[in-house]
Protein backbone atom coordinates (compact mmCIF):
# COMPACT_ATOMS: atom_id res chain seq x y z
CA UNK A 1 0.00 0.00 0.00
CA UNK A 2 1.28 3.58 -1.13
CA UNK A 3 2.01 6.24 1.71
CA UNK A 4 -0.59 8.39 -0.17
CA UNK A 5 -3.94 5.73 0.78
CA UNK A 6 -2.15 5.25 4.30
CA UNK A 7 -3.24 8.54 5.25
CA UNK A 8 -6.10 9.13 3.78
CA UNK A 9 -7.56 5.68 5.29
CA UNK A 10 -6.35 7.37 8.97
CA UNK A 11 -7.90 11.03 8.25
CA UNK A 12 -11.23 9.11 7.20
CA UNK A 13 -11.07 6.70 10.21
CA UNK A 14 -10.26 10.18 12.63
CA UNK A 15 -13.26 11.85 10.95
CA UNK A 16 -15.76 8.45 12.03
CA UNK A 17 -14.17 9.06 15.32
CA UNK A 18 -14.96 12.84 15.87
CA UNK A 19 -18.44 12.26 14.44
CA UNK A 20 -19.00 9.25 17.04
CA UNK A 21 -18.13 11.38 19.38
CA UNK A 22 -20.67 14.59 19.00
CA UNK A 23 -23.28 12.01 18.80
CA UNK A 24 -22.92 10.27 22.24
CA UNK A 25 -22.51 14.09 24.01
CA UNK A 26 -25.77 14.90 22.19
CA UNK A 27 -27.13 11.67 23.50
CA UNK A 28 -26.10 11.80 27.12
CA UNK A 29 -26.15 15.68 27.87
CA UNK A 30 -29.89 16.13 29.02
CA UNK A 31 -31.60 19.20 28.21
CA UNK A 32 -30.62 22.70 28.27
CA UNK A 33 -29.20 24.44 31.46
CA UNK A 34 -31.90 26.82 33.18
CA UNK A 35 -30.30 29.59 34.99
CA UNK A 36 -31.45 29.71 38.54
CA UNK A 37 -32.01 32.59 40.98
CA UNK A 38 -28.49 32.68 42.28
CA UNK A 39 -27.21 33.13 38.48
CA UNK A 40 -29.93 36.20 38.47
CA UNK A 41 -28.36 37.99 41.09
CA UNK A 42 -25.03 37.48 40.46
CA UNK A 43 -25.66 39.20 37.05
CA UNK A 44 -27.78 42.20 38.72
CA UNK A 45 -25.06 43.17 40.92
CA UNK A 46 -23.44 46.63 41.10
CA UNK A 47 -19.81 46.69 41.00
CA UNK A 48 -18.57 49.83 42.66
CA UNK A 49 -16.78 52.44 41.14
CA UNK A 50 -13.32 53.66 42.23
CA UNK A 51 -13.34 57.25 41.93
CA UNK A 52 -16.06 60.42 40.90
CA UNK A 53 -17.32 60.09 37.50
CA UNK A 54 -16.35 63.77 35.81
CA UNK A 55 -19.04 63.32 33.02
CA UNK A 56 -22.12 65.85 33.99
CA UNK A 57 -25.39 63.48 33.14
CA UNK A 58 -28.24 65.61 31.36
CA UNK A 59 -31.17 65.67 34.04
CA UNK A 60 -34.07 63.12 33.12
CA UNK A 61 -36.92 64.86 32.94
CA UNK A 62 -40.46 65.18 30.09
CA UNK A 63 -38.49 69.07 29.00
CA UNK A 64 -35.56 69.21 27.14
CA UNK A 65 -31.94 69.58 28.61
CA UNK A 66 -29.01 69.88 26.31
CA UNK A 67 -25.11 71.67 26.08
CA UNK A 68 -24.73 74.80 26.16
CA UNK A 69 -22.25 77.64 26.06
CA UNK A 70 -22.37 81.01 27.72
CA UNK A 71 -21.41 83.94 25.65
CA UNK A 72 -22.13 87.83 25.51
CA UNK A 73 -25.41 89.13 24.04
CA UNK A 74 -25.00 88.84 20.25
CA UNK A 75 -22.18 86.33 20.35
CA UNK A 76 -18.48 87.35 21.17
CA UNK A 77 -16.98 90.48 18.70
CA UNK A 78 -13.89 90.00 17.36
CA UNK A 79 -11.69 92.81 16.47
CA UNK A 80 -8.79 93.06 14.31
CA UNK A 81 -7.07 96.01 12.12
CA UNK A 82 -6.79 97.04 8.06
CA UNK A 83 -2.99 98.07 8.23
CA UNK A 84 0.05 95.60 9.77
CA UNK A 85 2.49 97.21 11.43
CA UNK A 86 4.49 97.10 14.29
CA UNK A 87 2.21 97.88 18.05
CA UNK A 88 2.46 101.42 19.75
CA UNK A 89 0.58 101.47 22.63
CA UNK A 90 -2.46 98.94 24.03
CA UNK A 91 -4.84 100.97 25.71
CA UNK A 92 -7.06 98.84 27.31
CA UNK A 93 -6.48 95.38 29.02
CA UNK A 94 -8.99 92.36 29.65
CA UNK A 95 -11.87 93.57 32.14
CA UNK A 96 -12.24 96.82 30.84
CA UNK A 97 -15.31 98.43 29.61
CA UNK A 98 -15.10 100.35 26.54
CA UNK A 99 -17.67 102.36 24.07
CA UNK A 100 -17.82 102.44 20.66
CA UNK A 101 -15.04 103.89 18.71
CA UNK A 102 -12.73 104.22 21.65
CA UNK A 103 -9.08 103.67 20.66
CA UNK A 104 -8.60 99.66 21.92
CA UNK A 105 -4.46 99.97 20.30
CA UNK A 106 -1.76 102.05 18.07
CA UNK A 107 -0.05 100.94 15.44
CA UNK A 108 3.69 103.37 14.88
CA UNK A 109 2.49 106.14 12.27
CA UNK A 110 5.07 108.69 12.16
CA UNK A 111 5.37 108.29 8.58
CA UNK A 112 1.53 108.63 8.25
CA UNK A 113 1.18 111.61 10.68
CA UNK A 114 3.72 113.60 8.72
CA UNK A 115 1.89 112.96 4.94
CA UNK A 116 -1.07 114.51 6.90
CA UNK A 117 0.31 117.63 7.86
CA UNK A 118 1.79 117.55 5.00
CA UNK A 119 -1.48 117.61 3.17
CA UNK A 120 -2.95 119.66 5.39
CA UNK A 121 -0.51 122.44 4.60
CA UNK A 122 -1.24 122.16 0.76
CA UNK A 123 -4.73 122.44 1.54
CA UNK A 124 -4.32 125.82 3.72
CA UNK A 125 -2.68 127.52 0.45
CA UNK A 126 -5.18 126.67 -1.91
CA UNK A 127 -7.53 128.04 0.63
CA UNK A 128 -5.51 131.17 0.71
CA UNK A 129 -5.29 131.52 -3.25
CA UNK A 130 -8.74 130.64 -3.82
CA UNK A 131 -9.54 133.55 -1.36
CA UNK A 132 -7.23 135.80 -3.18
CA UNK A 133 -8.94 135.25 -6.30
CA UNK A 134 -12.39 135.14 -5.18
CA UNK A 135 -12.07 138.41 -4.02
CA UNK A 136 -9.82 139.83 -6.37
CA UNK A 137 -6.74 142.85 -5.47
CA UNK A 138 -6.89 144.94 -2.69
CA UNK A 139 -7.07 148.44 -2.85
CA UNK A 140 -3.32 149.20 -3.13
CA UNK A 141 -2.78 146.72 -6.29
CA UNK A 142 -5.45 148.63 -8.15
CA UNK A 143 -4.16 151.93 -7.15
CA UNK A 144 -0.51 151.12 -8.26
CA UNK A 145 -2.02 149.73 -11.90
CA UNK A 146 -4.10 153.14 -12.17
CA UNK A 147 -0.73 154.77 -11.74
CA UNK A 148 1.28 152.20 -14.16
CA UNK A 149 -1.37 152.77 -16.95
CA UNK A 150 -1.07 156.50 -16.24
CA UNK A 151 2.36 156.87 -16.72
CA UNK A 152 2.12 154.84 -19.78
CA UNK A 153 -0.43 157.11 -21.03
CA UNK A 154 2.15 159.90 -20.51
CA UNK A 155 5.00 158.43 -22.22
CA UNK A 156 3.50 157.38 -24.94
CA UNK A 157 2.40 160.99 -25.61
CA UNK A 158 5.82 162.57 -25.33
CA UNK A 159 7.13 159.79 -27.62
CA UNK A 160 3.93 160.74 -30.04
CA UNK A 161 4.81 164.81 -29.76
CA UNK A 162 8.99 163.73 -30.58
CA UNK A 163 7.81 161.89 -33.51
CA UNK A 164 5.83 164.99 -34.80
CA UNK A 165 8.85 166.98 -34.07
CA UNK A 166 11.23 164.99 -35.78
CA UNK A 167 8.59 164.69 -38.90
CA UNK A 168 8.61 168.25 -39.42
CA UNK A 169 12.29 168.49 -39.00
CA UNK A 170 12.94 165.94 -41.71
CA UNK A 171 10.54 167.68 -43.76
CA UNK A 172 12.89 170.97 -43.85
CA UNK A 173 16.24 168.10 -44.56
CA UNK A 174 16.81 169.13 -40.68
CA UNK A 175 16.75 165.42 -39.03
CA UNK A 176 17.98 162.57 -40.88
CA UNK A 177 15.74 159.40 -42.18
CA UNK A 178 17.38 157.26 -39.85
CA UNK A 179 16.52 159.38 -36.78
CA UNK A 180 12.86 159.72 -38.05
CA UNK A 181 12.26 156.08 -38.09
CA UNK A 182 14.02 155.58 -34.53
CA UNK A 183 11.21 158.09 -32.87
CA UNK A 184 8.45 156.56 -35.17
CA UNK A 185 9.03 153.16 -33.56
CA UNK A 186 9.49 154.48 -30.36
CA UNK A 187 6.12 155.97 -30.31
CA UNK A 188 4.60 152.74 -31.34
CA UNK A 189 6.22 150.78 -28.63
CA UNK A 190 5.46 153.59 -26.00
CA UNK A 191 1.70 153.18 -27.06
CA UNK A 192 1.77 149.54 -27.29
CA UNK A 193 2.94 149.39 -23.60
CA UNK A 194 0.44 151.68 -22.60
CA UNK A 195 -2.41 149.77 -24.12
CA UNK A 196 -1.01 146.92 -22.35
CA UNK A 197 -0.93 149.08 -18.45
CA UNK A 198 -4.55 150.14 -19.31
CA UNK A 199 -5.27 146.92 -19.59
CA UNK A 200 -4.21 145.24 -16.53
CA UNK A 201 -5.74 148.43 -14.85
CA UNK A 202 -9.20 147.33 -15.77
CA UNK A 203 -8.43 143.79 -15.10
CA UNK A 204 -7.77 144.96 -11.37
CA UNK A 205 -11.06 146.99 -11.58
CA UNK A 206 -13.05 143.90 -12.96
CA UNK A 207 -11.64 141.37 -10.49
CA UNK A 208 -10.81 137.51 -10.99
CA UNK A 209 -12.15 135.85 -14.35
CA UNK A 210 -14.29 132.57 -14.22
CA UNK A 211 -11.50 130.48 -15.20
CA UNK A 212 -9.14 131.33 -12.39
CA UNK A 213 -12.09 130.73 -9.88
CA UNK A 214 -12.90 127.60 -11.63
CA UNK A 215 -8.93 126.64 -11.43
CA UNK A 216 -8.38 127.45 -7.95
CA UNK A 217 -11.29 125.54 -6.66
CA UNK A 218 -10.16 122.74 -8.02
CA UNK A 219 -6.67 122.93 -6.44
CA UNK A 220 -8.47 123.26 -3.19
CA UNK A 221 -10.79 119.76 -4.28
CA UNK A 222 -7.19 118.33 -5.11
CA UNK A 223 -5.55 119.31 -1.88
CA UNK A 224 -9.11 118.37 0.28
CA UNK A 225 -8.82 114.55 -0.97
CA UNK A 226 -4.82 114.31 -0.38
CA UNK A 227 -5.41 115.69 3.03
CA UNK A 228 -8.23 112.94 3.32
CA UNK A 229 -6.35 110.36 2.39
CA UNK A 230 -3.42 110.55 4.71
CA UNK A 231 -5.95 110.96 7.36
CA UNK A 232 -7.72 107.84 6.47
CA UNK A 233 -3.72 106.07 5.87
CA UNK A 234 -3.40 107.17 9.63
CA UNK A 235 -6.98 106.03 11.33
CA UNK A 236 -6.32 102.81 9.35
CA UNK A 237 -3.25 102.40 12.47
CA UNK A 238 -6.02 102.86 14.71
CA UNK A 239 -7.82 99.78 16.17
CA UNK A 240 -11.16 101.07 17.62
CA UNK A 241 -14.40 99.24 19.38
CA UNK A 242 -16.91 98.25 16.92
CA UNK A 243 -18.84 98.07 19.68
CA UNK A 244 -19.59 99.11 23.57
CA UNK A 245 -19.16 95.70 25.46
CA UNK A 246 -16.18 94.62 27.53
CA UNK A 247 -12.72 93.10 26.71
CA UNK A 248 -12.62 90.16 26.52
CA UNK A 249 -9.35 88.88 25.40
CA UNK A 250 -6.46 90.81 24.65
CA UNK A 251 -4.14 88.62 21.95
CA UNK A 252 -1.15 91.27 21.43
CA UNK A 253 1.10 93.22 23.41
CA UNK A 254 3.48 96.19 22.60
CA UNK A 255 6.25 96.04 20.39
CA UNK A 256 4.80 92.91 18.74
CA UNK A 257 4.76 92.82 14.73
CA UNK A 258 0.82 92.77 13.73
CA UNK A 259 -0.66 91.04 10.87
CA UNK A 260 -4.53 91.09 9.98
CA UNK A 261 -3.78 87.90 8.24
CA UNK A 262 -2.74 86.58 11.72
CA UNK A 263 -6.42 86.99 13.06
CA UNK A 264 -7.77 89.21 15.74
CA UNK A 265 -6.39 90.94 17.87
CA UNK A 266 -9.20 91.42 20.56
CA UNK A 267 -12.42 89.94 21.79
CA UNK A 268 -14.73 91.61 22.78
CA UNK A 269 -18.35 91.44 23.76
CA UNK A 270 -21.86 93.09 25.08
CA UNK A 271 -21.88 91.32 28.89
CA UNK A 272 -24.57 93.59 30.22
CA UNK A 273 -26.65 90.38 30.17
CA UNK A 274 -25.48 86.67 28.92
CA UNK A 275 -26.83 84.76 26.53
CA UNK A 276 -26.45 80.50 26.32
CA UNK A 277 -26.26 78.96 23.07
CA UNK A 278 -27.71 75.28 23.95
CA UNK A 279 -27.69 72.30 20.92
CA UNK A 280 -30.82 70.69 20.55
CA UNK A 281 -31.15 66.94 19.19
CA UNK A 282 -34.01 66.96 16.25
CA UNK A 283 -36.00 64.63 18.37
CA UNK A 284 -36.82 67.48 20.78
CA UNK A 285 -37.48 70.36 18.90
CA UNK A 286 -41.04 69.98 18.02
CA UNK A 287 -40.89 71.01 21.86
CA UNK A 288 -39.40 74.23 21.74
CA UNK A 289 -40.78 77.87 20.91
CA UNK A 290 -40.23 81.50 22.19
CA UNK A 291 -40.82 82.74 25.42
CA UNK A 292 -40.31 79.37 27.39
CA UNK A 293 -39.17 79.17 31.06
CA UNK A 294 -35.02 77.84 31.00
CA UNK A 295 -32.31 77.66 33.13
CA UNK A 296 -28.77 76.31 33.55
CA UNK A 297 -26.37 74.85 36.02
CA UNK A 298 -22.93 74.71 35.76
CA UNK A 299 -20.32 72.53 37.78
CA UNK A 300 -18.07 75.91 38.68
CA UNK A 301 -21.68 76.53 40.71
CA UNK A 302 -22.60 73.69 42.37
CA UNK A 303 -26.51 73.82 43.68
CA UNK A 304 -27.15 76.76 41.93
CA UNK A 305 -29.63 77.78 38.51
CA UNK A 306 -29.21 80.51 36.27
CA UNK A 307 -32.99 81.54 34.89
CA UNK A 308 -33.73 82.72 31.38
CA UNK A 309 -35.89 82.76 28.47
CA UNK A 310 -35.95 80.95 25.15
CA UNK A 311 -35.83 83.61 23.03
CA UNK A 312 -34.19 82.59 19.70
CA UNK A 313 -34.65 79.37 17.18
CA UNK A 314 -32.61 77.95 15.05
CA UNK A 315 -33.75 77.98 11.20
CA UNK A 316 -31.62 75.17 9.90
CA UNK A 317 -30.13 71.95 11.46
CA UNK A 318 -26.22 71.32 11.82
CA UNK A 319 -23.91 69.74 13.38
CA UNK A 320 -23.03 70.02 17.62
CA UNK A 321 -21.35 72.61 18.87
CA UNK A 322 -20.82 72.20 22.22
CA UNK A 323 -18.48 68.54 23.01
CA UNK A 324 -17.88 67.32 25.82
CA UNK A 325 -15.04 65.00 27.16
CA UNK A 326 -17.50 61.65 27.30
CA UNK A 327 -15.68 59.56 25.12
CA UNK A 328 -19.13 57.52 23.89
CA UNK A 329 -20.49 60.88 22.90
CA UNK A 330 -22.15 60.97 19.50
CA UNK A 331 -20.62 63.75 17.44
CA UNK A 332 -22.95 63.29 14.63
CA UNK A 333 -26.08 63.65 15.78
CA UNK A 334 -27.76 66.97 14.30
CA UNK A 335 -28.75 69.57 16.48
CA UNK A 336 -30.92 72.66 15.94
CA UNK A 337 -29.53 76.16 18.03
CA UNK A 338 -31.42 77.57 20.76
CA UNK A 339 -30.47 81.05 22.33
CA UNK A 340 -31.48 81.12 26.05
CA UNK A 341 -31.08 84.70 27.62
CA UNK A 342 -30.59 84.53 31.35
CA UNK A 343 -32.10 86.91 33.73
CA UNK A 344 -30.07 89.37 35.56
CA UNK A 345 -27.57 87.82 37.75
CA UNK A 346 -28.56 88.35 41.77
CA UNK A 347 -25.27 89.81 43.89
CA UNK A 348 -25.14 86.58 45.70
CA UNK A 349 -24.96 84.36 42.63
CA UNK A 350 -21.71 83.25 40.67
CA UNK A 351 -20.27 85.26 37.80
CA UNK A 352 -20.72 83.26 34.52
CA UNK A 353 -17.75 83.62 31.69
CA UNK A 354 -18.20 83.90 28.14
CA UNK A 355 -17.00 80.36 26.80
CA UNK A 356 -18.10 78.57 29.87
CA UNK A 357 -19.83 75.36 29.41
CA UNK A 358 -22.98 74.22 31.15
CA UNK A 359 -26.21 72.22 30.79
CA UNK A 360 -29.68 74.07 29.40
CA UNK A 361 -32.92 73.13 30.60
CA UNK A 362 -36.23 74.15 29.11
CA UNK A 363 -38.08 73.06 32.15
CA UNK A 364 -41.47 70.83 31.72
CA UNK A 365 -43.58 73.13 34.28
CA UNK A 366 -43.57 75.42 30.95
CA UNK A 367 -44.84 73.07 28.48
CA UNK A 368 -48.34 72.93 29.26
Amino acid sequence: MSTRSTLSALVAIVAAGGLLTFILRSALGGPPTVPNQADFASANKEVAVKGKDERVPLPELRGVAGNGIVEPADRETRVAGQAPGRIAVVHIKEGDQVVADQPLLELEAATEKASLAAAEADLAAADAELSRTLHGRIRQDIDAADADADAAKARAELSKGTLDRISKLAEGGAATPDELDRARRSSEAEDMAYKAADARRSAALAGSRREDVLAARARVSGAQARRDQARAILDRLTIRAPIAGEVLSVKVRAGEYYSPGAGEAVVMGDTRVLRVRMDVEERDIGKIRKGLYAYITADAFPGQRFPGRVIEIGRRMGRKNIRTDDPVERIDTKILEVVIELDKREPDQGTLIPGLRVVSVIDDKSMN
